[in-house]
């Protein structure tokens, strides 16, 4: 089965190193594309090459101010792997509890 492209897909948009880096600068507020380069010490066409992905699959979206475009994370394009990844979430309590469960039970 083929994999799906780079800029269709969030997961393997997200499968970049360097664009999770940008996402989650982006996470705690929103930046230009000088300032995401200066931060993570990429050269400005890389990252631009990467926001480039990262808003064709929706989990980024743009807005100019004046000569400038900030980007921002998009909650709603960060859904589907929230969602997704919540599904661990609930499994990992699951093992914590067994966990805690089997220490409690040997004392």
């Amino acid at each position: 089965m083929a994999r799906a492209s780079t800029t269709s897909d969030p997961f393997n948009a997200i499968a970049e190193p360097r664009r999770r880096h940008i996402l989650e600068l982006l996470a705690a507020e929103e930046r230009s594309v000088g300032d995401i380069v200066a931060a993570l010490e990429l050269n400005q066409p890389s990252v631009s090459k990467h926001l480039r992905v990262l808003l064709d699959v929706g989990l980024v979206s743009a807005r100019r101010e004046g000569r400038h475009a900030m980007y921002r994370t998009n909650a709603d394009g960060l859904r589907t792997v929230h969602d997704w990844s919540a599904m661990f979430a609930k499994y990992w309590r699951g093992q914590l509890r067994r966990i805690k469960t089997h220490a409690e039970g040997q004392q």
